[in-house]
């Protein structure tokens, strides 16, 4: 049966009970997309057996993804678009039934924007251990469990494997641009590095040539806030007798990476020491503004992600070395081949500049030259889903190379 129909016509009595409880208002115990729930836009396409670098090797994997445009008689208008840690295949469209909140990029992407949908065919999928469509923690294994915290290690070379595997299934040999931003910037790299012939362009956007110590270690505390949560259970809450996740772990990892993705700046201008009640906060008994902020995001990410898959692509971030087994990172970016955009924050705290400048200088066809594009933004590591016409004046100038 394809797969389309077979996620359309599940029954909604096997939807797991935690799904359930949050249609009455409680925080289910994951937010990851099920069969049985609202297809939404989402098309899906079976990629078979994917093998992992770590040795393993997962069977039958399934990746979600969503289209705009129309592909050309010559195939050769193809944009594929990557997206970052908490992102997913929906970049433009409202929130509905399936998709929990709209598109992460709609001032990008669309008719008569910097990705003109009425001239590239775009295509945006769910990365491989994500939680909205493709194959992840939250799926079934062979045995007909959730795979949860059985669920094998990826890195993100494991990932560009999946996405390469859906654009042969779909017919697509060349890109005319590979596009994506933190995460999806290591995937563009990698995309560029592993498959010259296939990718036309480039634009990595505010990502770095390898992940850091520094960012292992601020990636590693929001790890332990999710295994730390007495509910998280292994990985194997998923059919929890009392419908409940770890969704106080997830919450916390998620307040935690607000902070890297923002800046101190942005956080002082817009709340200052702003109290969100009347209560006399030298007395007790009160929050500050910017606590109740970060509760609310971290409360309202728990109904859209999934503790396991948050886990298994934070730590395929931390794999990120361009250079593993490539004699370094200046002889992995010598093999590039296609025309390059590169762009950096100057106050992204979570992946610098020095990342993008080591990036653009190790590039040959940048359309900038030796230089990343600088974006000046109060917003930080976020800035490049934020300030729309900044950064879509650069890919446009990408795609019209």
């Amino acid at each position: 049966m394809d797969w389309q129909m077979q996620a359309d016509v599940v029954p909604a009595s096997v939807v797991p009970e935690a799904r359930a409880h949050s249609l009455l208002g409680r925080a289910p115990a994951t937010g990851a997309w099920r069969i049985g729930d609202p297809v939404g836009d989402r098309r899906f396409a079976r990629i078979g057996r994917v093998q992992l670098e770590s040795g393993a090797a997962l069977p039958d994997v399934v990746i979600a993804y969503e289209t705009w445009g129309e592909l050309s008689s010559a195939r050769d208008n193809a944009v594929l678009v990557l997206h970052a840690l908490t992102g997913d295949s929906h970049v433009v469209g409202p929130a509905g039934p399936g998709h929990p909140s709209a598109g992460w990029w709609p001032g990008v992407v669309g008719p008569g924007l910097a990705i003109d949908t009425d001239r590239w065919f775009v295509i945006a999928p769910n990365v491989l251990g994500g939680c909205q469509g493709s194959t992840g923690p939250a799926s079934l294994a062979p045995d007909g469990a959730e795979w949860g915290g059985r669920f094998p290690f990826l890195t993100i070379r494991d990932q560009v494997t999946a996405q390469r595997a859906l654009a042969a299934e779909l017919g697509i040999g060349r890109f005319a641009a590979v596009v994506g931003g933190s995460m999806g910037a290591m995937h563009v790299l990698e995309w560029a590095v592993t498959a010259p012939e296939a990718v036309e362009r480039i634009a990595v956007l505010a990502g770095p040539p390898a992940a850091t110590a520094d960012q292992i270690a601020l990636n590693s505390v929001q790890l332990e806030a999710i295994r730390s949560d007495p509910a998280f259970d292994g990985g194997a809450y998923y059919d929890a007798a009392d419908g409940e996740g770890p969704t106080r772990g997830l919450a916390l990892a998620r307040r935690m990476a607000m902070l890297n993705y923002r800046t101190a700046a942005e956080l002082n201008d817009r709340f200052a020491r702003s109290w969100q009640s009347s209560i006399d906060p030298l007395g007790g008994g009160g929050r500050f503004a910017v606590e109740s902020y970060l509760d609310f995001h971290g409360n309202k990410f728990t109904r859209r992600f999934d503790a396991n898959s948050y886990l298994v692509l934070t730590e395929a971030m931390n794999s990120h070395d361009l250079g593993r087994g490539r004699g370094g990172v200046a002889a992995a970016l010598a093999r590039v081949e296609a025309r390059s955009l590169v762009l950096g924050i100057d106050s992204d705290r979570y992946f610098p500049l020095d990342g993008q400048r080591e990036i653009a200088a190790g590039l040959r066809h940048g359309v900038h030259g030796a230089d990343p594009v600088v974006l000046r933004s109060e917003y930080g590591h976020d800035a490049f889903l934020i300030e729309d016409e900044a950064v879509g004046s650069a890919i446009a100038g990408l795609l019209a190379a």
